[in-house]
This record gives C-alpha cells, sequence and structure tokens, in this order.
C-alpha cells in the first residue's frame, strides 16, 4: 500500500496533505523518513510525529454544529479552544475543510482520508450554502461582481451563488453558495467590493443541512447520509 493511502485509511490526513507532511518528514517508516511514493509493507511501524498509526478498520462520520471561538486544528500554540475539545470519540477524526475562529456551522468530521479528499478537491465543486451577514447595503452592481467571480489572491474565484434575505439595521443578510473551499474565501470575497462580513455560518454541503443541531453538537450520519455525500 501507497503510503499515502496508509496514512488517508488511518484517518491522519488526505492523500494530498499526506504527501505535504512526507516532505516535511514527519512521517516515518520503521524509524526512517518515508518518501513519497514509497510502500507500505506487513509488519513496517507507520508514525506520524512519534505516533504509530494504523489503517482504520471503522470509519466514523458526523456532523458538527461548530461554535465560534474555536478552531479546527488539533493544537494551538495560543491555547485557544478547538473542535477537538467538544467531540468525544477515540477515534482520530479529521474535518473536510475549515471554519475560521470566527465562522460557525456546519462541518463534516471523519476517518475516511477518500472522503476527505473527494469532498475537498476543487475540481469535484462541492456546493456549500453559508448565512453571511455584512454590514451596509450592497448594490446590485456588486452582487454581480460577486456571482461572477472575483480575484483574491491573484486567482479568480469560481461562480457563486447569492441571494439577499433581507436589509434590516444597516446590515444585509445573504444566502450564499460556493464551490471551493478557499481561506477565508467570502470574507475575501466580500472585501474585493468593500464590504465586511460580520456574521458567517454554513448551514449545508449539498443538500445535507445543520437543521436544528445545537451549538457544539454533534451526531454520527446515517448511511444514506453518507452514500449522498459519496455521490455529490
Amino acid at each position: 500500500m501507497r503510503i499515502n493511502k496508509y496514512l488517508s485509511d488511518a484517518g491522519a490526513a488526505s492523500r494530498r496533505t499526506s504527501d505535504k507532511l512526507i516532505e516535511e518528514c514527519r512521517v516515518k517508516i520503521n524509524g526512517k523518513p518515508a518518501e513519497i511514493g514509497q510502500n507500505v509493507k506487513d509488519g513496517d511501524v507507520v508514525t506520524l510525529d512519534g505516533v504509530k498509526l494504523n489503517p482504520t478498520k471503522k470509519y466514523v462520520y458526523l456532523m458538527f454544529n461548530k461554535p465560534k471561538g474555536c478552531i479546527c486544528s488539533k493544537n494551538d500554540e495560543k491555547g485557544r479552544k478547538t473542535i477537538y475539545d467538544y467531540i468525544d470519540f477515540k477515534e482520530r477524526l479529521v474535518s473536510v475543510g475549515r471554519l475560521d475562529y470566527d465562522s460557525e456551522g456546519l462541518l463534516i468530521l471523519t476517518n475516511d482520508g477518500a472522503l476527505v479528499n473527494y469532498l475537498t478537491h476543487p475540481s469535484n465543486e462541492i456546493p456549500k450554502m453559508y448565512h453571511v451577514k455584512v454590514e451596509g447595503e450592497v448594490q446590485e452592481s456588486d452582487l454581480a461582481v460577486l456571482r461572477a467571480g472575483v480575484v483574491i489572491d491573484g486567482v479568480k474565484t469560481s461562480r457563486a451563488k447569492l441571494k439577499l434575505l433581507e436589509f434590516k439595521e444597516n446590515i444585509s443578510r445573504f444566502e450564499m453558495t460556493i464551490y471551493e473551499g478557499r481561506n477565508r474565501q467570502i470574507k475575501k470575497m466580500f472585501q474585493t467590493v468593500g464590504k465586511e462580513v460580520v456574521f458567517l455560518k454554513r448551514v449545508a454541503v449539498g443538500d445535507l443541512r445543520l437543521g436544528g443541531l445545537s451549538r457544539g453538537g454533534y451526531r454520527e450520519l446515517t448511511d444514506a447520509e453518507v452514500n449522498y455525500l459519496k455521490k455529490l
């Protein structure tokens, strides 16, 4: 088995991220730094940051309602709370995509590396819906620009769906769907038209919706929901 697939099956990271971990010499096979493309044989001991990994025998799929005030990493040098402080599972789970410290909403967590890779790969254009609040009124001409895609960090974003739900007390409330997942993408998109996002919540991935799950709460996905995500 290729080392990146081994890491993926162990729930350590997606295959793409696994290659990065290997390049950073954080992965070892029998005590020696692993190489990209290297095969893992029966009896080999694979470690990540000194922790032994084993291929996953049972896959876990969770929906988590991330609250504000926590990050998606497992550890934080600033000592901030992480999403893993809310989740009581012995399996090593990774989040499918991320939400910023001050953003909230739907996160999928799993130890199925193949699904993580599928849902996060930009070419698959997985739709993700958000509720967005923006300070001030946003002109229709600016909305047209955002729907068509804007340049952030030197690269143009893909198309977006954007529907104004309400303008009240100098706050514009939108329903927005994007098909990629760059770092702070929605906030940066609105910044290109001179607007600041003051609230951001992911409410759906495809047709899988957050529903009434409480902030900081989580539940296991049903078999039907897992099969749906694999076919998105």
